[in-house]
């Protein structure tokens, strides 16, 4: 062959090589799945190669046939170019018809590993005009494609004759049997210019019998990311609501926004209608949300409850996220309903929740430096008809606002650190808040009607000092102030509680602390083990806290005693209240590693109330330090210990035990096990009464779960809690589910009960098929008394 055949040849392989790719483009998955999509951006860069890529091409023999106008690489043919191979039996081009031609076992490797095989490929140098035989698909992520042929035409429209789709890697056992699913159509017709699929005669098979068929459909092609058109159905039931479907319908408005609408025909309430628009900018996105319903039966509800005394129902709700820089974010999510139910009863995506927080918020993170300031209302969404004595939603605070600001000093302060925190909150509700009753789904921490609001100032520097024999010396320094203005009712239950309400309108305080720690770790090798064993001691000196009992307490009322704040200097879990009076904590912690997967590790210790005034002896309007192991001079000890294996097996135990006969007042104990075909979890937890909140009795608990795949595909799974002091099974739930590589299933039902020992039994089911998508829904969900 001369070297003018040699260079059309070649300049006519690079052709190929494009053309070949460009194949594999047409005969991509066309069911607008992201493998579709993935195909056709794989191989956008190769169609687009430069002219002077490299290519390399091997064959048996080099034929250039002068009469007939072709030339031609027989036996063995392999072309290599722009990242991409491809091998035949033979490979021709003929200069008469500029077409060219890849005849038997062809097959095309892509750079992102898409394998495209068929028996004959022809196309004209242009790749106007060109068909491709037997031709078969397989992507990186085993989704698999096949038509008996295919035909491009005009250099916009492809027809795939017979096109097979599925996302299931064929039986090993038997080739022959058709995968779990698969979408077959008689013709496919892909049009580059309208970027839009159209199927003809389609169905969809599982497990090889025809499920559901469509004379026509059409789909955007897979360079289209958004398509208007209608998504998966979603069902479910319930015996309020009935039996119910809901289509959403969705609308690609722009590239940046788009409306989802959804209708959900119930047959006990009628037609509910959703709205969804969505708006992404350059810096954020933010969202508008509208549902409502005309209940054909309210009756279907409990009497006089939220659900059955409101016929038209709605909500309106909005969310917003938008990153003002890279340091700062503002944001919002707030809701606004007819009633305080509605959301809940028809369980609207993302607004459902029992308890809904309304906040608007602006953050800040910069290195070390945090900022938070944020507006919140909260929603109770509850069936209590309003002005009901148990209600809560109505004594629910505005908070305005929340704010914290931490900063660290960028540089060293005579050799330590120095942190500097800001703390404010305003608290306004209209009606004072009672405790409820333990236990039950009403209850809820107290607080005061009208207004009340702090701002706190704390500051803290401590340095390290580390002496040559390992001892790690820390002296602490701390000063915090705060002004409280108040506005507020002073209910007479509170004096239950020991505490007398200041009727002042404002209060300052101040707290000054000293403190002083010392940790020695010490080490500890074998041959195979290493073990650090580590006492800790600390202490503080300050005055007494001040006007303790007499201001409100909103953010400090959750308080446990445990090893994880043993060590800090004001134990209490919020600034409304400010621990006071000199006091010492001592501990030791352990540490080993054993081998290479065995891991322990522990914790005990005790604090000590020295001089001063005890704060958690001393009661506020919700007695928060009251039976928690710290009102006596030595408190109850505190421990907890740990142990691992490799990524196997896990336990801990953690509890607070008397300080006089070493009673176990609070325990927690958890186990976990996890192995290919078995994982298991168990946990335990004992509080011993307190009378002062009103449980006068211990408490206990068991629980566990575990799953179990029995088969390479099938697994079982189950969860149970059991409440050892009523006696009853407060909760349990069972499931099955199948899981392979194209196909899952899942199958659930779920069983609660109430305090009242009602019964609410949930079935669900979720079916999920790899590339299209997933749906399924609350088959059932019913109470029983």
């Amino acid at each position: 062959m001369n070297e003018a055949a040699g260079q059309r040849l070649s300049k006519h392989m690079k052709t190929l090589a494009s053309g070949l790719a460009l194949a594999s483009v047409l005969a991509g998955v066309p069911v607008g799945t992201p493998a579709f999509a993935q195909i056709s951006e794989s191989v956008a860069g190769l169609t687009a190669a430069q002219e002077d890529s490299p290519l390399l091409l091997q064959a048996d023999e080099l034929v250039y046939d002068r009469d007939r106008q072709t030339v031609a690489a027989v036996g063995g043919v392999q072309v290599d170019y722009g990242g991409s191979r491809m091998v035949a039996d033979r490979l021709v081009y003929n200069q008469l018809s500029r077409r060219l031609v890849a005849i038997g076992n062809v097959e095309i490797v892509q750079p992102d590993g898409t394998r495209v095989y068929a028996d004959e490929f022809d196309v004209t140098d242009d790749f106007r005009d060109g068909f491709v035989n037997a031709l078969r698909i397989v992507t990186p992520d085993e989704t698999r494609f096949a038509a008996e042929s295919a035909v491009r035409e005009n250099g916009e429209v492809t027809t795939f004759n017979n096109g097979v789709y599925t996302a299931c890697a064929p039986c090993q056992e038997n080739p022959g049997k058709p995968p779990i699913w698969q979408i077959k159509a008689q013709r496919i017709i892909w049009n580059g210019e309208e970027k839009t699929i159209r199927f003809e005669r389609a169905s969809f098979e599982f497990l090889g019998m025809p499920l559901a068929y469509l004379p026509v459909f059409t789909t955007a092609d897979p360079t289209i990311k958004r398509k208007t058109g209608f998504l998966f159905p979603k069902f479910g039931h319930s015996s309020e609501l009935g039996f119910g479907v809901s289509i959403p319908y969705f609308i690609a408005l722009a590239p940046n926004y788009d409306l989802r609408l959804t209708g959900t025909g119930l047959t006990r309430q009628g037609f509910l209608g959703e709205a969804e628009f969505r708006h992404r900018l350059t810096n954020g996105i933010y969202t508008l949300k509208a549902a409502g319903i005309h209940q054909m039966s309210p009756s279907a509800f409990d009497t006089n409850t939220q659900d059955s005394n409101n016929v038209n129902r709605g909500m309106i709700a909005s969310t917003g996220r938008f990153d003002l820089n890279p340091r700062w974010t503002f944001g919002w999510d707030v809701m606004l309903q007819s009633d305080k139910n509605f959301s809940n009863t028809y369980d609207i995506a993302g607004f459902s929740d029992y308890v809904y927080q309304n906040e608007v918020y602006l953050t800040g993170l910069n290195d070390r430096n945090y900022f938070d300031l944020r507006a919140m209302s909260f929603d109770v969404q509850e069936k209590l008809p309003d002005g009901h004595p148990a209600a809560r939603d109505e004594r629910q605070p505005w908070v305005l606002p929340s704010f914290d600001y931490n900063t660290y000093a960028p540089t060293s302060v005579a050799g330590g650190e120095l942190a500097f925190n800001v703390n404010a909150r305003g608290i306004l509700r209209d009606w004072e808040h009672q405790r409820g009753v333990f236990g039950d789904s009403n209850f809820a921490t107290p607080g005061l009607g009208g207004e009340s609001s702090r701002i706190t100032a704390d500051t803290e520097w401590k340095r390290t000092i580390v002496t040559p024999g390992g001892l790690a010396v820390t002296p602490i320094l701390a000063l915090q102030g705060d002004a409280t203005f108040l506005s507020t009712s002073m209910p007479a239950f509170y004096s239950a509680t020991g505490a007398s309400l200041t009727s002042d309108d404002s209060v300052t305080r101040w707290m000054a602390t000293a403190g002083l720690e010392a940790r020695w770790p010490v080490l500890f090798t074998t041959a195979n083990s290493s073990h650090v064993i580590e006492p800790i001691g600390q202490i503080f000196v300050r005055p007494d806290e001040t006007d303790t009992g007499m201001l409100p307490n909103e953010d400090a009322q959750s308080f446990v005693f445990d090893t994880t704040n043993l060590f800090d200097r004001d134990k209490f879990s919020g600034y409304d209240r400010i621990e006071g009076g000199t006091r010492a904590n001592v501990g030791i912690r352990y540490t080993g590693a054993i081998g290479d997967d065995y891991g322990l590790y522990g914790l005990f210790g005790q604090s000590y109330h020295i001089a001063g005034a005890n704060s958690f002896a001393n009661p506020d309007m919700t007695n928060v330090g009251a039976d928690s192991g710290l009102e006596t001079n030595m408190s109850d000890f505190v421990g907890m210990v740990g142990a691992s294996y490799a990524d196997t097996f896990s336990a801990a135990f953690r509890g607070r035990f008397d300080d006089a006969n070493f009673d176990i007042r609070r325990a927690e104990a958890e186990f976990g096990y996890i192995s290919h075909p078995v994982s298991a979890t168990a946990n335990y937890a004992y509080i011993e009464a307190q009378p002062t909140y009103g449980f006068v009795t211990d408490r206990q608990e068991v629980g566990g779960s575990a799953a179990i795949r029995f088969a390479e595909f099938w697994s079982v799974s189950g969860n149970v809690t059991y409440d050892i002091t009523n006696r009853r099974l407060a909760k349990n739930a069972i499931g099955f589910a199948y899981d392979d590589e194209c196909f899952a299933f899942g199958l659930q039902w779920n069983q609660t009960r109430d305090t009242l020992n009602a019964v609410s039994n949930t079935f669900g089911f979720r079916l999920s098929f790899r590339t299209l998508g997933d749906f399924g829904g609350d088959l059932n969900e019913f109470t029983e008394q």
